[in-house]
C-alpha cells in the first residue's frame, strides 16, 4: 500500500515502527560520538509494494559524519520522494559539513519524521523550519519520550552543562552493598554483571570514590568479548592522591583513560609520579571538606562527557543524591542477605527520591533489576 493510500492510524503505526527501529540503531555508537549524540536515521521508500529501508546511518565514532549523511549516501537516488526517520531534529548550522536539514532537502526527501527536539539554540526548531520552507512534510515528536530517555546525556549536557548522572548500585536482599574491609563482595550473578558491562560500554565515564578504589582495587573496564575497546574513562574522587601506582586502575591507563579529581594542596610528588605513567588530573574545589560535585560535573562536561555512571561506594552515592545530581537510578538486587556488618545502601527500591518515575524492571535469573528516571 503506497503512503497516500494509508489511513492516518496506519501511517502513525508505521511511523512508530520505523522510529523504534531508528532508535535501536542509534544505540550502536552510544558513548563513542564525542560531544555529539548518537543519532539513528532510516530512509524508507514505498513504490507501491510496501515500505522498504533503502538507507540507514548512525552518527560515526567521534561524532562525524552525522547519521543523516550516512543514510543519504547509502540510499543515493532512492532517497528522492522517500521518508527519513531521524531520532533527533536534523541540524541547521554550518560546521565542517553543511546542515543535515539542507542535505535532506537536496536529496529530495519528501517527508521527515523526527523524535526528540534538539535544545541546541543553533538547531532548536530551525532544522524543521528549513525542511518545511522547502516543502518537505515534517512530523515531530514520534516516540519523543523514548528518544529523550535514550539521548538524556546529550540533552542534559546541553541544558544543564553537566553530564547525565546514572547511579548504579548492587544490593543484597537486605539492602547492603558490601562488607567493610572485605573488598569486592559478589552480590549478583553473571547475567547482571554482563548487563553492567553493557551500561559501561554506553557511558562516557565511570566514577567511584577513593575508598572503593583502595578497598576493591577494581579495573572498571568492559569485559565482554568484542566490546573491550568501549571501556569509558575512569574517574576517582581522590582529594589527597591516595591511589597506589600498583592499582589495577593505574595498570590499565595505557588502554583506558584515568582521571583523579584531586585538590591543589595534595602531595605534588604523588601527583608527578602518577602523571609520569599517564594518569590525568582534574583540579577540584572543596565544600565542607568534600569535593564540590557540581563544579566537578561541569569540568567533566567540558571534557566532552555526556553520561557518567556512578558505581561506588555508599558515601559517594549519598553525596550525589543529597546534591540532587542523580538523573537515573539503576538497582540490581541479589537473592542473598549480607547480614550484620554489611554496608547499608543509601537508597533502595522502597525509598526512591521524589521526582523519579519507574522506567522498567526485570529479572535476571535470581537477580532483579529496576530503573528509575527523572524527567529532563
Amino acid at each position: 500500500m503506497a503512503g497516500s493510500e494509508r489511513s492516518t492510524a496506519e501511517q502513525e503505526l508505521l511511523d512508530r515502527r520505523y522510529m523504534a527501529a531508528a532508535l535501536r540503531l542509534s544505540r550502536k555508537n552510544a558513548g563513542r560520538t564525542s560531544t555529539n549524540p548518537s543519532v539513528g536515521t532510516l530512509i524508507v521508500r514505498d513504490d507501491g509494494n510496501g515500505p522498504m529501508i533503502v538507507g540507514s546511518g548512525v552518527t560515526a565514532v567521534g561524532g562525524r559524519p552525522h547519521a543523516e549523511t550516512e543514510a543519504l549516501a547509502e540510499a543515493g537516488e532512492l532517497a528522492r520522494g522517500a521518508t527519513a526517520y531521524v531520532t533527533l531534529e536534523p541540524c541547521a548550522h554550518h560546521g565542517r559539513t553543511p546542515p543535515c536539514a539542507n542535505a535532506l532537502v537536496s536529496a529530495g526527501v519528501a517527508r521527515v519524521v523526527g523524535a526528540a527536539s534538539d535544545p541546541d539554540p543553533r538547531v532548536s526548531g530551525k532544522g524543521y523550519a528549513i525542511l518545511r520552507a522547502a516543502g518537505v512534510e515534517v512530523v515531530e515528536k514520534v516516540l519523543a519520550a523514548d528518544a529523550a530517555e535514550q539521548m538524556a546525556g546529550y540533552l542534559i549536557r546541553s541544558l544543564k552543562k553537566r553530564p547525565e548522572v546514572i547511579l548504579k548500585l548492587a544490593l543484597s536482599s537486605d539492602n547492603k552493598i558490601g562488607v567493610r574491609g572485605e573488598g569486592q563482595v559478589s552480590i549478583t550473578g553473571d547475567i547482571a554483571r554482563r548487563e553492567v558491562y553493557l551500561m559501561r560500554a554506553e557511558a562516557d565515564g565511570i566514577l567511584i570514590g577513593i575508598g572503593t578504589a583502595l578497598e576493591d582495587d577494581p579495573a572498571l573496564t568492559v569485559r565482554l568479548p568484542g566490546l573491550e575497546s568501549r571501556s569509558p574513562a575512569r574517574i576517582v574522587l581522590d582529594r589527597q592522591i591516595r591511589l597506589a601506582e600498583t592499582s589495577k586502575l593505574v595498570a590499565g591507563v595505557d588502554r583506558v583513560p584515568l582521571y583523579l579529581a584531586a585538590c591543589a594542596e595534595a602531595d605534588p610528588h604523588r601527583r608527578a609520579a602518577l602523571e609520569r605513567v599517564g594518569v590525568r588530573f582534574i583540579g577540584t574545589e572543596t565544600y565542607e571538606g568534600d569535593i564540590a560535585l557540581p563544579e566537578l560535573l561541569e569540568d567533566l562536561a567540558a571534557l566532552g562527557m555526556a553520561s557518567l555512571l556512578v558505581e561506588g561506594g555508599a558515601r559517594v552515592a549519598k553525596a550525589f543524591l543529597d546534591e540532587k545530581l542523580v538523573d537515573r537510578i539503576v538497582l540490581f538486587q541479589g537473592p542473598d542477605a549480607i547480614g550484620e556488618g554489611g554496608i547499608v545502601s543509601p537508597i533502595d527500591a522502597n525509598n526512591i527520591p521524589p521526582g523519579f518515575r519507574k522506567l522498567r524492571s526485570m529479572r535476571f535469573g535470581e537477580d532483579t533489576y529496576a530503573e528509575w528516571i527523572r524527567d529532563i
